[in-house]
C-alpha cells in the first residue's frame, strides 16, 4: 500500500483510501470517472497481486543471489472497453476532438463530374494520415453537407469547378462554420498539425 501512495503522491494524483476495499489478492488502484450527470464509473484500473506468484511458486534471482518472490502487477488502463468507450460518446456528445473521430472529413462533390477530384483529395489526404470518406451519392450538396453534419464528422470539404481548378477545396466545419476556399496544401497542413498536437479544436 505505502509503494502505491507513494507513486500516487509522485505524480501528483488526487486520491482517497477506501479502508477494506482491496480485492482478495492485494491493493489496487481504481480509477473514478464522472459522467455528464456526475455519476461515478469505475474505469481504470492498477491491482498489486501477492496470491498468484505464490500459487505458481514464480521466483526471480535477486542481486543478492538470493531466490526472492516477485509480485504480480495487473492492469486494464480503460477498464471494461464499452463502459469507457459509452462514456465518451457520452461526454463528447458525439462530437469528438478531430484526432479521435472515426472520419475526420468528409469530401462533398457538388456534382457527379467533381467525384473524380473529391476522390484525388481524398486520397491526398489519406496521405497525410487522415480518415476520409467521399459522399459521391446523388443527394443535394447542402444534403450531403447536412448528413455530415448529423454523423458530427469535423469537416466538411465542399467541390466543384472553382475549386478543381484552383486545387483548393471550400471548408466548412460541423458546427456550420464555412471558412471558404483553401488550398488542398495548406488544409492538409493545418489540420495535420491539429491531429498530431491532439488540439480539442477545428
Amino acid at each position: 500500500v505505502a509503494a502505491i501512495k507513494q507513486a500516487a503522491d509522485k505524480v501528483g494524483m488526487n486520491y482517497t483510501i477506501e479502508e477494506g476495499e482491496a480485492a482478495f489478492y492485494g491493493p489496487k488502484l481504481d480509477f473514478i470517472f464522472r459522467d455528464v450527470l456526475k455519476r461515478e464509473w469505475q474505469l481504470g484500473t492498477v491491482q498489486v497481486d501477492f496470491l498468484l506468484p505464490e500459487r505458481f511458486d514464480l521466483e526471480y534471482t535477486g542481486e543478492d543471489g538470493l531466490k526472492h518472490r516477485p509480485v504480480m502487477i495487473h492492469r486494464a488502463p480503460f477498464g471494461s472497453m464499452e463502459r469507457f468507450v459509452g462514456i465518451l460518446i457520452e461526454h463528447f456528445n458525439g462530437a469528438f476532438p478531430l484526432w479521435l473521430s472515426p472520419v475526420q472529413v468528409m469530401m462533398v462533390p457538388i456534382a457527379d463530374r467533381h467525384i473524380e477530384y473529391a476522390q484525388v483529395v481524398a486520397t491526398q489526404l489519406r496521405a497525410a494520415g487522415m480518415r476520409v470518406e467521399v459522399d459521391a451519392s446523388s443527394e443535394r450538396m447542402n444534403k450531403k453537407i447536412r448528413s455530415a453534419q448529423m454523423q458530427k464528422i469535423p469537416y466538411m470539404l465542399v467541390v466543384g469547378d472553382k475549386e478543381a481548378e484552383e486545387g483548393a477545396v471550400a471548408v466548412r466545419t460541423r458546427d456550420n462554420v464555412n471558412r471558404g476556399a483553401t488550398p488542398v496544401a495548406e488544409f492538409i497542413t493545418h489540420v495535420t498539425t491539429l491531429i498530431t498536437t491532439k488540439s480539442m479544436e477545428l
